[in-house]
C-alpha cells in the first residue's frame, strides 16, 4: 500500500501518481489545458536596474494633467498611476520654464565630447610618422655598423 504518493519500486510510477503531478504542474491529460492559468510575476531581479527615461511629450502631458487637478489628492493618485514622484513634476516644472522643449530633451549622460582640435590631430600624426623614420634610422645605422665590422673582420676596409 502507498503512503503519501510513495511507491515501493523508485523506478515504477502507477496512474495515480502520473495524476497527480498533472495536478501539481497544472498539465491536463488530454493536453488541453484546464482554463487560463493566472500569470505570476517573474521574482527574478534584473542584473542591473535600467534608468528610466521620459519623453518630451510625455514629460508636457503629465505637466497638464498635474495642472488640471483641482481637488485634493488629485495629483498624489496621477503620481501613482503614473509610477511619479513629486520631485519629477518640479525638477519638469523648472526645466519647462528654462526653455520649454527644449529644457524636456533628454540630457545625454557621462563626458562631454572634446572639441575637434585640427592642430593636435596634425601635431600626433606628425609624431608617429617622426617615430616611424627614427626607428627607420636606428635599423639603417646598424645595419652600416654591422658591415664596417664584417669588413675589418675580412679585411676590406676599402684598401686597394
Amino acid at each position: 500500500m502507498r503512503e503519501m504518493g510513495l511507491d515501493e519500486s523508485a523506478g515504477a510510477r502507477g496512474p495515480a501518481d502520473a495524476e497527480g503531478a498533472r495536478r501539481a504542474t497544472g498539465e491536463s491529460a488530454g493536453g488541453v489545458e484546464p482554463g487560463p492559468r493566472p500569470v505570476e510575476p517573474d521574482p527574478e531581479v534584473p542584473e542591473k536596474a535600467r534608468r528610466r527615461r521620459f519623453s518630451a511629450a510625455y514629460k508636457l502631458r503629465v505637466l497638464r494633467a498635474a495642472e488640471a487637478c483641482t481637488e485634493p489628492g488629485e495629483i498624489g493618485a496621477l503620481l501613482r498611476r503614473e509610477g511619479l514622484y513629486s520631485s519629477h513634476l518640479s525638477k519638469w516644472r523648472r526645466q519647462r520654464e528654462a526653455g520649454a522643449l527644449e529644457g524636456l530633451r533628454p540630457k545625454k549622460r557621462g563626458r562631454k565630447p572634446r572639441p575637434v582640435d585640427r592642430q593636435a590631430k596634425r601635431i600626433a600624426r606628425l609624431e608617429r610618422e617622426n617615430e616611424r623614420l627614427r626607428r627607420k634610422l636606428e635599423q639603417a645605422e646598424a645595419i652600416i655598423e654591422v658591415q664596417k665590422k664584417l669588413s675589418r673582420i675580412l679585411g676590406t676596409d676599402g684598401e686597394s
